[in-house]
Parts: structure tokens; sequence; C-alpha cells
């Protein structure tokens, strides 16, 4: 997915100081995947093991997660 569809599409827009933040999950944090998103972002990645340690529950960094999910299940 990173390869495929998210590097060629920032690569499609003018993006150089974009901040990529990912939530704690196993799958987000395997040593090839921070390997992977280190590479491209740098010190700008937000991650469980990455350069920037972000809070790992905080309300602030995922407000889609309390506002967007909520959203969608009360459509459906």
């Amino acid at each position: 997915m990173i390869n495929n569809f998210l590097i060629p599409e920032l690569n499609n827009h003018d993006v150089q100081e974009l901040w990529y933040q990912q939530d704690g999950a196993t799958c987000h944090t395997a040593r090839a995947t921070i390997d992977l998103l280190k590479d491209r972002f740098g010190d700008r990645l937000i991650s469980r093991f990455g350069p920037g340690n972000g809070p790992p529950r905080s309300c602030n960094l995922t407000s889609l997660d309390y506002f967007l999910w909520g959203y969608g299940k009360s459509l459906v």
C-alpha cells in the first residue's frame, strides 16, 4: 500500500515537508514498515517506533477516530 499508492501519490503532488502519523498497530510498527517510512519521511514520522514518538492514545492526534467513525456508523 505504501509503495504502490502513498509514495506515488505524494510524488504526484509538491509535498516536501509532510509529516506522517500512524497508530501503534502491530502491522504499522513492523521493522520493515518503520524503515520504509523513515526513508521517505525522515524525522517527520510520528509512530510508535519512529523518530517522533507521539502519545499512543491522544485524542488530539486522532480526532477523526472520534468523529468520523461514529458519524459513519450512525449512517449505516
